[in-house]
């Protein structure tokens, strides 16, 4: 597995990772919206891809961001379907913290509540749990009216 910037060509790939998981956060793919955080965010190197070699699609995709009081986001993390389990994920988050962070400070990101099924079926609340997140205070809901709550993890 190979992480790297994302570039401009990438943005299918991540495109088919969005339609992977719109059944959680929503249409993605055609949201304007989307579109532009794909953009700013390759603009300013902040998009990172997973891939493996010879395969057609990326394994997995990461925005990040930061703000001047060492407060910084994942903004959006998407592990392929069939590469879940594999540390992807946390392949991605390793190369964000080591590319991004200057402690001391924070990294948040807001997923899914304990009451949503992607909680469960996506693993999403363990797998920031495992990488050191603590659940913190509720998020406004999702697109679809799923609940979210926002996860913190201080850096040193």
């Amino acid at each position: 597995m190979i992480v790297r910037p994302a570039r401009q060509a990438d943005v299918p790939g991540i495109l088919a990772l969005a339609a992977q998981v719109e059944h959680w956060f929503g249409p993605l793919t055609e949201d304007p919206g989307f579109r532009a955080a794909i953009d700013r965010h390759l603009c300013r190197s902040t998009a990172l891809l997973a891939t493996a070699p010879g395969r057609p699609h990326p394994l997995g995709g990461l925005l990040f961001s930061a703000k001047e009081d060492a407060t910084y986001h994942v903004r959006w993390l998407v592990v392929a379907e069939d590469a879940r389990g594999r540390g992807v994920g946390r392949a991605l988050m390793a190369d964000a913290v080591r590319r991004f962070v200057r402690g001391p400070g924070t990294i948040e990101v807001v997923t899914f509540g304990a009451d949503h099924p992607g909680a469960v079926v996506g693993g999403a609340r363990a797998f920031y749990e495992r990488l050191g997140f603590t659940p913190a205070e509720p998020a406004d809901p999702g697109p679809e009216g799923g609940s979210r709550q926002v996860f913190r993890r201080a850096v040193a």
